[in-house]
């Protein structure tokens, strides 16, 4: 039977002369008992009758307990493990929802589009076994043709299962397509929520706030349903993602089967002991996923195996992303089926894809969090016979914290899975968005969030979101900004191009680090040579390029404090959280030989930094502390730095993140600290969450990142307690000792406790909201000027110069008077120009001011000038005329036009055209009088709505 099987094999690799000395631990977990609550009796009988017909007799006792939660309308979140019939809850809530109401929709996102396909198989063999019950499901995804987009949204399924994307980029834009489908939606479904941490998690919760607003307006309240895998907090995950009030059910009623855990410090590495192990599996007939950490790694395992396994040589395959669909598809029913014996994967196989039941699970090298580790382990046993989970520990610091911890591992606690979802920088983006699918109303929900209502005031003053005149409500300036707006990125990114061929894109904030001139990238298997990075492009251009060697840069950071939201103290030691601008440039990079990693020269660039705004913890360390580390014959930048490191490589067992995801600074000095301090910040933009979480958990990080270095058996560091392959100084100054005794003594301090005398950043910089105040004082001027000539006569608008003057006038401030001036007395107007503190013009620099060129070699772009019809464009991207602007803020229309100017002075008319001329300088400077009262200016776009154009004159 299977069951002795695992058993022989575990026995057999602990007992073996080979490979027995290499497990580090061992332990074995029972088997767990289902426990089984009572099916609920409100459902309908198509719906009892479509459990029976599947043999699903007894509900386990989570499963009960959501259902009744969904019932109630409650927004529900589901965190128990894997094969605990999570998609059974949604699917018999929708299945119900049906029985009750036919024309019923639901919304179900998946993370991946194999997940979406994968459960829409399962939706549609249930959908096929209860005659009453036929509710129909369809996958809406980038696959889906253009012709079954269209007839989805106009005879839309009872499901749609889509993924976040396209409902930000192809379902809300749109909503108006979808009003059959959204209007009666009762049911979404968020499956797999912990994937949506960090960044990505961010706009996700702006998406689905922007679902939310717009199921809304159809009258429509649907209730979210969030599962995951076990995750440390489900609740407050699902209520930052959505916004709402979340029931929370944790408790698993599941059967488990007894499992084997093993924890292996390898003696030549991961990779060569996974080979081992799945050729010994194969030989048993137990059916094995590997799991790597790169795709690269997968690859190899899988061809070395194969070439080894004889005739297990088809019966094994590897999975990874980029892939063709079809390939992916037929290697996950090979799996299914048994056709296949192993697949070697990546993350790509992590999630709850339906592979079958499989025996043994081999992870090379720690896959960067216990959720990732509990995920893929969830492949494995999944019908409650016996399985095997063997990690196998790479040399990263993680990795070998196990090996140190065994117990730590076997225990399975989850990190918490955390989330910004007000980041300021994606905030911005989608409140753009979520204007151009509905104005936002002064009084909607969304709006009374502080951090919304100061971010949509912000987006007002830069033109982005203009305020009805009327209603107060904020429409978007653009009609389709969703495809700017990248749910993996919080910046702009850069093309990479061969050629005049994409092969890819790298995001703005890496793109130095990863592809600076000189740079070695590596892409599809071929070498490419970086040629040069082209910013205001954003274009890289590479080319082909064989070489011995790979590239490391080197660079240097710098952070400013700009606000300190909370602080604490521990014995002496200040911890600080707040925002702060990171600055990162690169200042070089090295050339390695690949062969043997010896270092050849390295190469100083010259390139700008990269700066963004962002949320760090850090530490103040007491004076005190520096000099005992001193006086110990320390180096005191290099137990700082090696301090920095062996934190940041521990965050993730508090936090769902990636050492990539964080960043560091350590210095003996920082100006505004006022000593030596440790920065630890998210890596992106706007914050992610990640340092809020080590900020409430300082001893947590502090003892684990100590235990670290002190396990660690090297001299002078490694990549197992305080080298970093992202370390931006090449890992030097490091001193492991220092930063052990750093570390050590950081919270047990035996002087008392002083307060930091660091800077103290206000909370809120009142000089940066303080409104502009009208300075009354200054003399100002407005001015316009008619031409004798048009600009079809003299050749174009660009020879302005050519059309001569016929009037100018000019409005004094000063003496609250027009002054008119013809032709012959250009001089004189040029004089009384020069006279004012600010002329104020309607098309002056691009025009008026090149017609006057021709009377004189004075640079009128010296004058300090404020030309309105500039201030319009800067806003709104497009140019606006003096009349319509008058129409709409005025109320005012203009006596004529530049044609009837011409006609006039052909005409002999000079008295029209000064009547004319002075009109407009009232009107021109009447708009700058209400904009420096108002602060805008009023406009009407082409739907009819009249908005305010912010302007600051």
């Amino acid at each position: 039977m299977n069951r002795h099987r695992v058993s022989e094999y575990i026995q057999s690799l602990r007992r073996s002369q080979l490979l027995g000395h290499q497990v580090a631990a061992y332990q074995l977990n029972p088997a767990g008992q289902a426990r089984w609550g009572s099916t609920p009796a409100w459902l309908s009988a198509p719906v009892h009758r479509l459990l029976s017909s599947m043999g699903l007799t007894r509900l386990y006792t989570h499963q009960t307990e959501a259902l009744e939660s969904i019932h109630r309308s409650e927004h529900t979140a589901v965190a128990t493990q894997t094969a605990s019939g999570k998609s059974l809850i949604y699917n018999l809530s929708l299945f119900q929802t049906v029985a009750h109401d036919g024309a019923s929709t639901g919304l179900y996102v998946f993370p991946l589009k194999a997940l979406a396909q994968d459960q829409l198989k399962t939706f549609c063999h249930w959908s096929s076994i209860e005659p009453l019950l036929k509710p129909a499901a369809a996958v809406y995804d980038g696959d889906t043709s253009a012709y079954q987009r269209q007839k989805l949204r106009q005879t839309p399924p009872n499901v749609i299962m889509t993924n976040p994307e396209m409902v930000h980029l192809s379902i809300l834009p749109y909503h108006s397509k979808w009003r059959n489908f959204l209007s009666k939606l009762k049911l979404v479904v968020i499956d797999e929520m912990h994937t949506y941490r960090g960044l990505l998690g961010a706009h996700v919760a702006q998406v689905l706030r922007r679902l939310h607003r717009v199921c809304m307006n159809y009258g429509a309240a649907p209730t979210f349903v969030f599962t995951s895998a076990t995750v440390a907090n489900p609740g407050h995950l699902a209520g930052e993602l959505s916004g709402l009030k979340v029931t929370t059910i944790v408790e698993d009623g599941a059967a488990s089967g007894k499992r084997h855990l093993v924890v292996m410090d390898p003696s030549d590495g991961p990779a060569s002991t996974a080979i081992l192990l799945l050729k010994a599996a194969m030989a048993r007939d137990l059916r094995t996923i590997v799991y790597t950490q790169s795709r690269k790694m997968a690859e190899l395992i899988a061809l070395w195996v194969q070439q080894q396994s004889g005739r297990f040589a088809d019966r094994i395959s590897v999975y990874r992303a980029g892939l063709l669909p079809a390939e992916r598809r037929r290697i996950e029913d090979d799996l299914k089926h048994g056709r296949l014996l192993a697949v070697v994967s990546t993350s790509a196989l992590e999630l709850g894809i339906d592979v079958g039941d499989l025996d043994i699970c081999i992870l090379a090298g720690y896959p960067g969090s216990m959720i990732a580790t509990r995920q893929r382990s969830g492949r494995v046993g999944r019908k409650g016979q016996e399985s095997a989970l063997i990690m196998i520990a790479g040399q990263d610091a993680l990795d070998q914290y196990f090996v140190a911890n065994p117990r730590h591992f076997f225990s399975g606690q989850t990190e918490a899975a955390v989330i910004n979802p007000y980041n300021p920088v994606v905030l911005d983006a989608h409140l753009e968005c979520a204007a151009v699918e509905m104005p936002l109303a002064p009084n909607e929900s969304w709006l009374q969030n502080a951090g919304v209502a100061q971010a949509a005031e912000r987006l007002i003053q830069e033109g982005v979101l203009l305020r009805s005149d009327q209603s107060h409500c904020l429409y978007a300036r653009r009609k389709r900004p969703h495809f700017r707006v990248d749910l993996r990125s919080a910046g702009k990114r850069f093309r990479i191009m061969a050629g005049q061929t994409n092969i890819g894109e790298i995001d703005a904030l890496r793109v130095y680090h990863e592809l600076h001139p000189g740079a070695i990238y590596l892409h599809r298997g071929r070498t490419y040579a970086v040629e040069s990075v082209d910013g205001p492009e954003k274009r890289v251009h590479v080319r082909p390029a064989t070489v011995d060697y790979y590239t490391r840069v080197r660079s240097e950071s710098d952070i400013h404090i700009t606000e300190v939201q909370d602080e604490k103290y521990i014995g002496q030691t200040g911890i600080y959280i707040g925002k702060v601008e990171v600055s990162d440039k690169v200042t070089g990079y090295q050339k390695v030989l690949t062969a043997n990693g010896r270092s050849l020269e390295y190469i100083d660039l010259d390139l700008p930094p990269v700066v963004f705004q962002t949320q760090s913890v850090w530490f103040h360390l007491p004076e005190s502390l520096n000099k005992v580390i001193i006086a110990q014959k320390h180096d005191l930048l290099g137990s700082l730095h090696a301090a920095e490191h062996a934190a940041i490589s521990i965050m993730p067992l508090l936090v769902l993140a990636d050492r990539n995801d964080l960043g560091g600074l350590a210095t003996p000095h920082h100006a505004q600290v006022r000593g030596a301090a440790i920065f630890i910040y998210d890596g992106v933009p706007g914050g992610a969450g990640f340092s809020m979480q080590a900020f409430q958990q300082p001893g947590q990080l502090i003892n684990k990142a100590a235990a670290v270095i002190r396990r660690c058996g090297c001299d002078e560091g490694c990549p197992a307690c305080i080298h970093s392959p992202q370390c931006g100084s090449g890992n030097q100054p490091m001193d492991k000792s220092g930063a052990l005794y750093l570390l050590s003594r950081l919270f047990n301090q035996d002087q008392p406790s002083e307060r930091s005398p660091g800077i103290k950043i206000p909370r809120f910089d009142s000089t940066l909201t303080a409104p502009m105040q009208p300075n009354d004082s200054i003399r100002y001027g407005v001015f316009d000027l008619e031409t004798q000539r048009s600009a079809q006569e003299v050749g174009g608008w660009h020879r302005a110069h050519y059309m001569r003057v016929s009037c100018g006038v000019v409005y004094d401030s000063g003496r609250d008077a027009y002054a008119v001036y013809l032709e012959e007395q250009m001089d004189r107007l040029i004089e009384h120009l020069k006279g004012f503190d600010l002329v104020v013009g309607f098309n002056s620099r691009r025009f008026d001011y090149k017609v006057l060129s021709a009377y004189s070699d004075y640079d009128f772009h010296r004058l300090p000038t404020l030309d309105l019809l500039e201030l319009v464009y800067e806003k709104l991207g497009f140019r606006l005329s003096l009349d319509h602007l008058a129409t709409h803020t005025l109320g005012v229309n203009k006596t004529g036009s530049g044609l009837d100017a011409l006609r006039w002075w052909q005409q002999g008319r000079v008295d029209k055209i000064v009547e004319y001329c002075r009109m407009d300088v009232k009107i021109t400077r009447d708009l700058y009088r209400f904009s420096k009262e108002k602060g805008y200016l009023v406009y009407q776009n082409r739907d009819g709505n009249r908005l305010r154009i912010p302007i600051q004159a």
